[in-house]
């Protein structure tokens, strides 16, 4: 059986590891709202790449798609940090078991030394890491070094690369999913060839249509990485929160059984105590009457 002090020890770790836990909560909730907030600004971003390439396909013929090389170039979104959960394991056995080229023609590059640990686990080279952003403001380089990646794959004549990553969701705190980046799916861009323009003022560009298209698509890449970075930012730290809310009711729960130990022990301590001193009590009456009877000396 512990002992009051190693009890009252046991209660103040469980009091500080509660602490630690609500602050993980607050910052991981702040966090999520942050990255929501990049998603719904992202949108009127999207809206104005939309415009541009609605101006510039206007009238024009989808260019040709390019005879794809065998080799798939794959990017994983993950974590470098933990307490999350399975969130990198998941999306790790998501993205094999999506994948439907031979093992040996994939070139994976990896956001998170976590989700990298987990693909290794699973017997899957990867090619380069990444670090994960900590904040919003750090997405933007994290996506650069991305594109610059995938231009180095084209070169290599390397043209379907696919994109996994876990995004945000209320309720099982995130989910897998997959996005094609390349080939452009241009059929997807038709709809905005027929789409009426929004205002009165009919638009114009001076700059070389082919040269304009082309950083049009990249401005359209940057944002499927961007906003798939948020998302699975988003996710981690839903996943993150749901993990220390689970641990906030096991450590209530594992408070609550100690300071009901504590009690009872303290309980039977003081009543210990307390038959000592009546014991002691009876004891000393026993002696005094025992002295009592003995005549005094003359």
């Amino acid at each position: 059986m512990q002992t009051l002090e190693s009890l009252q020890r046991d209660m103040d770790t469980a009091d500080d590891l509660q602490s630690i836990v609500r602050t993980m909560k607050v910052l991981a909730a702040v966090s999520i709202r942050q990255y929501e907030r990049a998603l719904e600004a992202l949108v009127d971003y999207q809206l104005t790449v939309d415009l541009g390439l609605q101006v510039v396909l206007k009238g024009r013929s989808m260019p040709p798609s390019k005879k794809q090389s065998p080799v798939t170039g794959v990017i994983v979104l993950g974590s470098d940090h933990g307490l999350c959960g399975r969130y990198n394991e998941s999306i790790a056995a998501f993205a094999l078991a999506a994948l439907d080229c031979d093992p040996l023609q994939r070139r994976i590059l990896v956001v998170g030394a976590r989700v990298e640990a987990a693909l290794k686990a699973m017997g899957q080279d990867v090619e380069a890491l990444f670090f994960v952003p900590g904040s919003v403001a750090g997405i933007t380089q994290t996506v650069r070094q991305l594109l610059l990646h995938i231009d180095s794959w084209q070169q290599q004549d390397i043209e379907r690369v696919l994109l996994f990553h876990n995004t945000h969701q209320q309720r099982t705190g995130y989910s897998a999913q997959t996005r094609p980046l390349l080939p452009i799916d241009f059929d997807s861009f038709s709809r905005l060839k027929a789409k009426p323009w929004p205002s009165k003022s009919l638009p114009q560009f001076s700059q070389d249509s082919e040269t304009l298209l082309s950083s049009l698509i990249r401005q359209h890449l940057f944002i499927q990485l961007f906003s798939a970075c948020a998302e699975s930012l988003a996710g981690e730290h839903a996943s993150r929160l749901v993990s220390m809310q689970v641990a906030e009711k096991n450590i209530k729960e594992r408070l609550e059984t100690l300071t009901a130990a504590h009690r009872l022990q303290r309980q039977n301590q003081i009543t210990e105590e307390l038959l000592d001193v009546v014991a002691g009590f009876e004891a000393l009456n026993e002696d005094r009457k025992g002295g009592s009877g003995h005549p005094a000396a003359n």
